[in-house]
């Protein structure tokens, strides 16, 4: 995985995130100002914005999934080495499911199943937010030869 892939990915999962927790803050738990006789569509003038922000990028988020899925996924499944294997299959599950979901959402035409990707959609999301970023962290802390948090690096073994 190259640092350009690596720094795409990240700053679009930034987009992709921000854009969709500010929409559904906006969406679900947030209550039009305007006169109540006016029937306004939307809860916040900024909602619109929101919602195609997040749509407009999600598309280049998956695209960059796929490469790094080639570039490093893969590798690191077919490596010996399970260090930080854990968070990166949450991280895979999640944003299959999140991915999914989100496309489904669009094309669905009943109301529960809108609601059923919705929901789903909102939960693997939120999954894949702290299943990747504890990837991260773990991934950075593994790089630099940190020890990780609970565990105790064993000190090396002499023999007198």
């Amino acid at each position: 995985m190259t640092w350009w892939e690596r720094w795409a990915f990240n700053a679009l999962h930034v987009v992709v995130a921000v854009t969709g927790v500010v929409y559904f803050v906006m969406e679900k738990m947030m209550t039009p100002v305007d006169d109540p006789f006016t029937f306004t569509v939307v809860n916040h003038p900024w909602q619109p914005v929101m919602l195609s922000s997040h749509v407009l990028a999600a598309p280049f988020f998956v695209a960059f999934f796929g490469m790094l899925f080639r570039s490093h996924t893969v590798k690191k499944l077919q490596s010996p080495s399970a260090r930080n294997r854990r968070s990166g299959w949450v991280s895979l599950l999640s944003f299959s499911a999140m991915a999914v979901t989100g496309y489904l959402m669009q094309v669905a035409t009943s109301l529960t199943w809108v609601s059923v990707f919705m929901w789903t959609h909102v939960v693997t999301s939120c999954l894949f937010l702290v299943g990747y970023t504890v990837h991260l962290a773990i991934g950075w802390r593994l790089s630099r030869g940190l020890p990780l948090v609970g565990r105790m690096r064993s000190a090396p073994q002499t023999s007198l």
